[in-house]
């Protein structure tokens, strides 16, 4: 796994070590992302010898929304962190909970990648990736799937981020990615899904996790929508009856 100093210097590390620099490595304060819709900020964190970037997106920095509960989006972001390791996919990069310069907020993995470099001119080469994604979309109800939410990186690898709109208890599911619509679920997708819906059922850990990040209600949504997609089999079709698109969608 990949990070970067404040010089640019690539650094590799494994997981368990890019978690530790995350939770509890010294942050300091490069900029504002200006691009992003809620407050977030490039920041260095240092433990030790190590050093990467990171996006810190701190709880103070939320734009309130009429259809989320108010200081839930950095919740939301690391929930999606957890589904996409639950799914043993890697989709989501490392990402931590913690108190940083501004208050509690999600730390993640900074992802150098090329913006020119999105959904819609890479996708026939990166045609696996892109279906992990949007089932992890459709388990998650993800609300904001534009086409510059999906990183690839120096190495080839997919990641996709900006996951603070996802989990509602109401069908919310808006993306760019609707190319597999009506395909069946490949049979190794499908057996993550099947696996996850075992780890999701209650009295397990996992559950118990995402029931202190998410409210209730929306842990039992999440829970029927993985269900109807393994009944299915296949990737859904848009909904006719509402918005299913992103704006904008890149």
């Amino acid at each position: 796994m990949a990070g970067e100093d404040e010089r640019g210097h690539r650094q590799i590390v494994d997981l368990k070590t890019a978690l530790q620099l995350l939770a509890e490595g010294e942050m300091v304060e490069h900029g504002v992302i200006p691009w992003s819709s809620n407050y977030a900020l490039l920041v260095s964190v240092r433990h030790g010898e190590r050093q990467m970037l990171a996006i810190y997106k701190p709880r103070r920095g939320e734009r309130p929304l009429w259809d989320f509960p108010v200081g839930t989006l950095y919740l939301r972001e690391y929930a999606a962190y957890l589904l996409s390791e639950a799914l043993g996919w890697e989709l989501v990069p490392p990402t931590v909970l913690r108190d940083g310069i501004y208050g509690p907020g999600t730390v993640q993995i900074y992802i150098d990648s090329d913006p020119e470099q999105h959904f819609f001119n890479v996708y026939p080469r990166h045609a696996d990736d892109y279906r992990r994604i949007a089932l992890f979309d459709i388990v998650a109800n993800n609300a904001d799937r534009k086409a510059g939410h999906c990183l690839l990186d120096a190495q080839g690898h997919m990641w996709s981020i900006d996951h603070g709109i996802c989990f509602h208890a109401e069908p919310k599911l808006r993306t760019v990615i609707w190319e597999f619509a009506g395909e069946p679920i490949p049979a190794a997708e499908h057996a993550a899904l099947e696996h996850l819906r075992d780890r999701l059922e209650p009295g397990q850990p996992l559950r118990d996790a995402f029931c202190r990040l998410l409210q209730e209600e929306e842990v039992e949504a999440m829970c029927r929508r993985l269900q109807r997609l393994l009944e299915s089999g296949r990737f859904p079709h848009p909904d006719p009856h509402r918005r299913n698109h992103p704006w904008p969608p890149i």
